[in-house]
């Protein structure tokens, strides 16, 4: 089971890139909010690294059993389609089993149940158990299977806010950590605790639709938003959604360091540029590798402005 076990991880779930895929995602949100609290409030005290201990691994480790958890649930979800569609893939080649993968899930699941509920912050379990019934819900296609599969706008609509609720237990553990009293910051602060809320869903939902966006001559059997409306609807809708998303990336990094609101925008100009390209010549490239090159650029100057905050303070 080990071996087979690791050509899945190999081949659909990079055990440690995506590990530490999740801790960049808990500890940017993280630090999003702690430092803002910083700079919004004279009587916050300053980062000290004493600050990280057991419970920021453990928030981390979740976020990672979970993106586990919906990988392989999205396998045993997609079963049939991809015994047609991707037959080379791990599980519908037979070089992994379902009941292989079921234990693993049942392994994961149970240690994510148990460190948090002895390491983590009493009010944040409310948010670790909704994650998890939210995940367990799509896996089963909100037992809606024969309205939602067929659908690929109603299941973005039901499976893609599962980011936000990933978010929301970063969050609401950041918060609990600090004694952060949502009602009772300043207006300013909210903002940028909604804004935290978002930045990391928006990419994922670009990213999401623009996978799903080709050019008329690569279109198969599989459903896409590009054989459903057209590839120049879509291209506009998660144009608009970028320009959305940077603005939160603005409003969260505009106190921590300015010069990080001008790349960012420079970064969008290109991105721009790119999905006006597409949407003259939708042949020339594919527009998820873009997309996904931005998303790898934005995410990496958040990190940087953070870090940079933290060695030098505001700039």
């Amino acid at each position: 089971m080990i071996k087979r076990l690791h050509i899945y991880f190999k081949e659909m779930f990079p055990f440690f890139t995506r590990m530490l895929l999740a801790f960049i995602f808990f500890l940017e949100i993280y630090f999003m909010i702690f430092l803002n609290m910083v700079e919004s409030d004279a009587s916050f005290k300053p980062f000290k690294l004493s600050n990280l201990g057991i419970e920021e691994i453990v928030g981390g480790f979740t976020i990672f059993c979970f993106m586990m958890f919906l990988r392989i649930a999205d396998d045993f979800k997609d079963y049939e389609l991809d015994c047609r569609l991707f037959a080379h893939r791990p599980l519908p080649s037979g070089r992994v089993t379902k009941k292989d993968l079921k234990i693993c899930l049942a392994f994961f699941t149970v240690i994510a149940i148990v460190i948090n509920i002895v390491f983590m912050h009493e009010h944040n379990l409310v948010f670790f158990f909704v994650l998890y019934i939210y995940g367990f819900l799509m896996s089963k296609w909100f037992f809606a299977k024969a309205k939602i599969q067929p659908s690929l706008p109603l299941a973005l609509v039901t499976h893609n806010p599962v980011q936000i609720i990933v978010n929301l237990y970063i969050i609401s553990y950041t918060l609990a950590r600090y004694d952060i009293n949502f009602l009772e910051v300043g207006l300013d602060m909210q903002i940028k605790i909604v804004f935290a809320l978002l930045t990391l869903y928006f990419p994922i939902l670009i990213w999401e639709i623009a996978r799903k966006i080709r050019a008329p001559k690569d279109e198969t059997e599989y459903t896409t938003y590009s054989k459903l409306f057209g590839y120049k609807k879509p291209i506009k809708f998660i144009m608009i959604l970028t320009w959305v998303d940077i603005f939160t990336n603005f409003v969260l990094v505009w106190s921590l360091n300015k010069i990080s609101v001008v790349v960012l925008l420079v970064l969008v100009i290109w991105m721009t540029m790119q999905f006006v390209k597409f949407m003259k010549d939708p042949e020339q490239f594919k527009i998820i590798d873009k997309v996904e090159r931005y998303t790898y650029f934005q995410e990496s100057i958040m990190l940087i402005t953070v870090a940079c905050y933290l060695l030098f303070g505001a700039i």
